[in-house]
């Protein structure tokens, strides 16, 4: 009786095994996204008011495109011969495609499933790591995106002291080499916080304290960047890979994207960054850059915020300053864009427009606030001479709304283009969504 058992267990098991395979075969073929094919067809959006991207508005707009590329932005009012399929758009608003920076989309799936994470890499420097290498085009985290008008993204990798290389992609391709806007546009440091907490499971003090370690954490950094710019001036017999991924921010080709924060800390950053030879600074995150804004000014250095929902970073900070601080430093004449770091941050960055509308509800106002993920974005990872605001010349990357697009309650989309491209804007979660609601209005 066992001798007759085994064999049927076992082929038992192997038909699970297979149907499970088949199932999960199925699953992925079925949900694999289609990117959208090149454009063929000439477009006319007629009658919208049309958001610029660069604080400009226009209302009963006229844009047209073709090739992948936007061909006539004006009045609908001019007597101009229309291209194309003719969108009536009378009520609705169009904006540029939205730009998400410092974010890890792409690279994590389920955080939960370590062989879906790929965001962080063994190691403290690490420049040479590339963030567009592992960035996958399928991910349905990175197609939900789209139906809130967050079209394009700058890839950045995680951990670390140089965490990496980033890229910026847009939103709908078959594989990195089609979605790259920009390969390699910058390394991204994490700066030593000047102040630290006892480890409290090892019954240290979990009190802040200052760092003693400060000082010592700046001369490593000085000391790696020097010890690659001895390399890249020598004769480089044997190939040093993180030395030659300094290349680009020595000679300023590149950007360096510091993750820092604290008045002190990101003082510290300018003086020494500076001091060896890096000029190209970008600020991330950047709390209490306000109370420095006159040093950022000074030296044209440019800051992406911190996502505006946040908790006050001390006891004695205003309630409201991560809701206004957007609006500080826009006033004091820097360059701010928006980042989505932080807890659940892939899955958070499609309420990417609603954190720049609560920014324009705390006095930056609706076109200011919108320019921190259009044109301003695109300015700070060097891709706004393809996108970022509504201008002849550039690529088609837009959509149509509803309604106001930074409001979540107005901000539906009837349209979206890529380059040009008609893209999908069915995702996992309206597929669900129209599931439920289906059955409920059936009952």
């Amino acid at each position: 009786m066992i001798q007759n058992k085994e064999p049927k267990t076992l082929n038992m098991k192997i038909k699970v095994i297979y149907s499970l395979l088949c199932f999960l075969l199925i699953g992925n073929i079925m949900a694999q996204q289609t990117p959208a094919a090149k454009q063929t067809q000439d477009y006319t959006i007629e009658g919208a008011t049309a958001h610029l991207g660069n604080g400009e508005v226009i209302e009963n707009s006229l844009i047209m495109f073709s090739n992948g590329k936007i061909s006539f932005v004006g009045s609908a009012m001019m007597r101009i011969a229309r291209i194309g399929k003719i969108i009536d758009a009378k009520g609705k608003h169009v904006y540029p495609g939205f730009i998400a920076a410092n974010t890890s989309l792409g690279l994590a799936e389920i955080d939960a499933v370590r062989a879906t994470v790929d965001a962080d890499e063994v190691g403290a420097m690490l420049p040479h790591i590339r963030s567009i290498i592992a960035y996958n085009t399928e991910s349905k985290v990175v197609e939900s995106m789209r139906p809130n008008g967050v079209l394009m993204g700058q890839i950045t990798p995680r951990g670390g002291v140089i965490s990496g290389t980033s890229s910026v992609v847009q939103f709908d391709a078959w594989n990195w080499e089609d979605a790259a806007l920009k390969t390699d546009d910058g390394i991204h440091m994490n700066w030593p916080s000047d102040f630290s907490r006892g480890r409290w499971w090892l019954g240290e003090d979990p009190g802040l304290k200052p760092n003693k370690n400060y000082a010592k954490n700046i001369n490593q950094i000085t000391d790696y960047i020097n010890n690659a710019k001895t390399y890249l001036v020598g004769d480089k017999t044997a190939k040093i890979l993180p030395y030659e991924a300094l290349q680009g921010v020595l000679n300023g080709s590149q950007k360096m994207f510091v993750h820092v924060n604290g008045q002190k800390a990101i003082t510290d950053v300018i003086k020494t960054l500076k001091k060896v030879g890096i000029k190209n600074i970008v600020i991330v995150q950047g709390n209490e850059a306000e109370k420095v804004a006159d040093l950022l000014k000074e030296n044209n250095i440019p800051v992406i915020v911190l996502r505006s929902h946040r908790l006050p970073g001390a006891e004695d900070e205003d309630y409201d300053l991560s809701y206004r601080t957007a609006k500080v430093l826009v006033d004091a004449g820097i360059t701010v864009g928006l980042g989505m770091e932080g807890e659940m941050e892939r899955m958070s960055t499609r309420n990417l427009p609603f954190y720049a509308g609560t920014y324009a509800a705390y006095g930056l106002g609706k076109e200011k606030a919108l320019q921190l993920i259009t044109q301003n974005n695109a300015k700070i990872l060097g891709i706004d001479d393809k996108v970022g605001t509504l201008e002849v010349g550039k690529d088609a990357t837009l959509f149509i709304s509803e309604g106001d697009a930074l409001d979540m309650r107005t901000n539906i989309l009837t349209e979206a283009f890529i380059q040009g491209r008609k893209i999908s804007l069915e995702t996992h979660q309206t597929k669900l969504w129209k599931r439920y609601s289906n059955k409920y209005k059936n009952q």
